[in-house]
């Protein structure tokens, strides 16, 4: 510390040799080692306060998701408040017709199908709408298969669904803020590109 600093320097210039003094800059480079050192130590002091500033950032806009839906990537979704599923299809090029499936995950049964048709490259959204009362019930899961045919056959394309976020977690040792859905997907709060 600086009181350290000075107390050594103040004993150093008691016992030089009067005859061979130490030489003005020394004592100058001393202090400018001291100072640097100083403004080091400051420095991480302002970093460590902002990145606890961030952390507490970054935790506040994960709680304030809560209640909303993000978009993950998985094909496992369930019905909205208002009984409606929601996702959306990557595809790498237009394709000829596209069609999303949905199975109940207790029984793998087809319990819909919607036919988007022809469809451009691109990001495509897909909803199903007026779910059957039999089939909201509360913590019902479908799995969702997308298939679309390309010019050089059939393929299946991974879909990514809207999930509402029911809870926040804090990793304080890794610093992760994770978002935690109905369909029982984590979702680090860095990794989320769209909710609504």
């Amino acid at each position: 510390g600086q009181n350290d600093f000075l107390k050594l320097m103040t004993t150093q210039l008691q016992n030089q040799d009067p005859f061979s003094p130490m030489e003005n800059g020394d004592f100058i480079a001393q202090m400018a080692q001291f100072s640097t050192v100083t403004g080091i130590d400051e420095v991480n002091k302002s970093l460590a306060n902002m990145s606890d500033q961030y952390e507490q950032g970054r935790i506040a806009t994960a709680a304030s998701l809560l209640g909303h839906s993000i978009l993950v990537p998985s094909p496992i979704a369930s019905p909205d408040e208002a009984g409606q599923i929601h996702g959306v299809l990557e595809l790498p090029e237009q394709s000829a017709s596209t069609s999303v499936k949905f199975f109940d995950t207790d029984t793998e049964s087809l319990v819909h199908t919607i036919e988007l048709g022809s469809t451009p490259a691109g990001m495509i959204g897909f909803r199903w709408e007026g779910i059957p009362p039999e089939l909201t019930n509360s913590g019902k899961t479908f799995r969702i298969e997308a298939t679309a045919k390309f010019a050089s056959g059939d393929y299946e394309i991974k879909p990514s669904t809207y999930a509402q976020v029911v809870s926040v977690s804090h990793d304080e040792r890794n610093k992760r803020v994770e978002l935690n859905t109905a369909t029982e997907t984590q979702l680090e709060l860095s990794e989320i590109t769209e909710f609504k």
